[in-house]
């Protein structure tokens, strides 16, 4: 196990030789005994001369405890909205002899090699990190890692807040006028600006056309962008950025402005349906009777024929009768 004797953060001054000596005995186990001092790590003079020396900075203390049953990364996602001194503490309990937990502190994957304090006390391995986070390249992931018989390793994610929009699209018919809103819980940006496009291209919007766009807020977490006589062109995706004293966040909402012409379509089709469908049935009871009607036809010019054949069969029968009678007058 390494144990650390100073602080070599962001904003502290190196300790003077007495004070190294001061944190060599207090941190570094005795030769008497192998087991570290009962004191707390956080009672370290550096702590105490780091908090004067950033005094103007809040303090965010955040803890991890881990066993050899925890899961092999435990997270915990932290939000910073302004500068702050950041102590980050992590606890392992080591089921053999915890002088023997190798302890490493790593950022974004890139190892730390000074600013934490290392110590074991009744089988619990402590280690402790002392840093300031003043811009926006010092969030990230900050993780402790305990390697005993497995690795096992803690992580804190540091990022600015987040924004809360609406997920659904907004859905607006032309001439309207509509309000988009964006938030953002328990923080307090220091600026809010909006954009609009599709893709990639981003354009700021003219809040000097005052009868196209006013952005307002009731409340300083929140934005509203009032978009009034809407036209189909209005119609696409709309980014609120928020400004941190350590970063931007944005989210984005989407806007469709639709004609009045389009709720009709469904009934238009609807409508069309129905003609279609009652020029068919229409069609088919015309067929029907013409089709019933053709078997009348049919007797008829049947009775009619039977008719013309009756009548030639009579004149043909009167024919010979007739020749007859005239043979029998001559005789």
């Amino acid at each position: 196990m390494r144990a650390l004797p100073g602080l070599r953060g962001p904003r502290v001054p190196p300790p003077q030789p007495l004070l190294l000596l001061c944190l060599l005995a207090a941190v570094r186990p005795s030769s008497a005994d192998s087991r570290p001092p009962a004191s707390s790590i956080t009672s370290l003079p550096v702590r105490e001369e780091w908090l004067t020396r950033c005094s103007n900075f809040s303090l965010e203390s955040h803890n991890i405890s881990l066993t050899e049953h925890s899961s092999a990364v435990v997270e915990k996602n932290i939000t910073l909205q302004s500068p702050s001194n950041v102590e980050l503490a992590c606890q392992f309990t080591a089921s053999g002899d915890p002088n023997a937990v190798n302890v490493s502190w790593t950022k974004d994957e890139e190892p730390l090699k000074s600013g934490y304090f290392i110590r074991a006390e009744d089988g619990v391995v402590h280690t402790r990190y002392l840093f300031t986070i003043s811009n926006s390249k010092q969030l990230g992931r900050y993780s402790c890692f305990f390697q005993e018989e497995k690795e096992k390793r803690g992580t804190f994610n540091f990022k600015v807040p987040e924004l809360h929009g609406k997920n659904k699209p907004l859905i607006n018919y032309v001439g309207d006028s509509t309000i988009l809103i964006c938030k953002c819980q328990g923080c307090c940006p220091l600026n809010w600006t909006w954009h609009s496009g599709n893709g990639s291209v981003q354009v700021p919007l003219d809040v000097q056309m005052t009868d196209k766009y006013v952005i307002t807020g009731t409340n300083v977490n929140e934005t509203r962008l009032k978009i009034m006589h809407l036209s189909e062109d209005d119609q696409g995706t709309y980014r609120c950025h928020a400004v941190f004293p350590l970063g931007e966040v944005e989210d984005h909402l989407e806007l469709v402005v639709l004609s009045y012409l389009v709720p009709l379509k469904p009934f238009l089709a609807i409508a069309a349906e129905v003609v279609v469908l009652v020029t068919v049935i229409l069609l088919c009871e015309m067929y029907t009777q013409k089709k019933k009607n053709r078997p009348d036809d049919g007797k008829e010019f049947e009775q009619i024929e039977q008719l013309k054949s009756d009548d030639s069969n009579g004149i043909e029968n009167n024919v010979p009768r007739h020749r007859k009678n005239e043979s029998v007058a001559s005789e």
